[in-house]
């Protein structure tokens, strides 16, 4: 009899387990839209230009090019920045006049002490294959020329977004023990050498710094949502007020089973498309969320 109890508790938490991953696999592919071409297998920034194309970086390693892509997601130009290096290009965004940003601030070590920002003219005016980039550099006051404590490894950055005349970096937190928190800084948006300026923080999780460190942002085109990405989920922040983007209502959207999640932008004001990279066969795609349609798990009210 005990053999017999023992077996059915086995069988139901392996049936439990089954339907979660099942559910969890659904979640995320069905939202898939596009597959990427193998070239672009280390996305890490998205964005698309004022004609609704979308383009692309690929992380550290490759060349400094941005990827225009095909709606089946073949790549349809190439453009090489060529005052550039992709010593580590973790993330893309753009200002309300179409000007691309790209960020080459990867610091997985924590041991960079300035870090670069390519600023690129709308794509939809380069008419060649090359361009040339202004180029903003910015270092952390906080380092301040001492080896980092393991406790203060949150210098590592791999989001950004534009706004008015200034860029908004959002860490990718590596502390050990790891406390779950991004800190939001904020330096100008031309080619100039800046002290990045802390201006708030926000914490996600403290479970497994994998699931819940921050790897992308985007600013919705009526600059009125922001949107964090981690590998199991999207940061919803509503009804803040300026840049003060943890001001206002917080929201958490569930994406399912846990990929290598990099970059996120917005297509429109209801629509965020977010990919991850390819690893061993999973992963390398686009996936589309209408936020009017997608299960917001409320995380935080703004004070009245």
């Amino acid at each position: 009899m005990l053999k017999k109890s023992i077996l059915l508790t086995m069988t139901f938490i392996f049936l439990v387990v089954a339907v979660f991953i099942i559910s969890s696999i659904y979640t995320l592919y069905s939202k898939k839209e596009i597959s990427f071409d193998p070239k672009l297998k280390e996305i890490s920034g998205i964005e698309f230009d004022k004609r609704d194309r979308l383009w692309a970086i690929n992380d550290g390693g490759d060349d400094p090019k941005l990827y225009r892509l095909n709606k089946d997601g073949s790549i349809a130009q190439e453009i090489l920045v060529s005052n550039a290096k992709n010593i580590d290009w973790e993330d893309m965004t753009q200002n309300k006049f179409g000007h691309f940003f790209l960020g080459d601030f990867g610091n997985n070590k924590n041991d960079r002490r300035w870090l670069t920002i390519y600023k690129i003219e709308n794509p939809i005016d380069i008419k060649t294959d090359t361009t040339n980039a202004e180029i903003i550099k910015f270092t952390y006051p906080e380092m301040d020329g001492n080896p980092i404590k393991p406790s203060n490894r949150n210098f590592d950055l791999e989001a950004f977004v534009a706004l008015g005349r200034h860029l908004y970096l959002f860490t990718k937190n590596r502390t050990e023990p790891f406390d779950g928190i991004t800190n939001l800084y904020k330096v100008g948006d031309h080619a100039a050498n800046f002290k990045a300026q802390l201006i708030g923080s926000f914490k996600t999780c403290t479970t497994m710094e994998k699931l819940c460190w921050i790897t992308s942002a985007a600013l919705s085109p009526d600059r009125k949502k922001l949107v964090l990405l981690d590998s199991t989920s999207i940061w919803l922040f509503e009804n803040f007020k300026g840049d003060q983007f943890f001001s206002g209502d917080v929201s958490k959207i569930d994406l399912g089973i846990v990929t290598q999640k990099e970059a996120i932008t917005f297509y429109d004001d209801n629509t965020i498309v977010f990919t991850d990279e390819e690893f061993k066969g999973i992963g390398g795609n686009a996936y589309f969320i209408k936020l009017d349609k997608a299960k917001k798990v409320v995380v935080k009210r703004a004070l009245p």
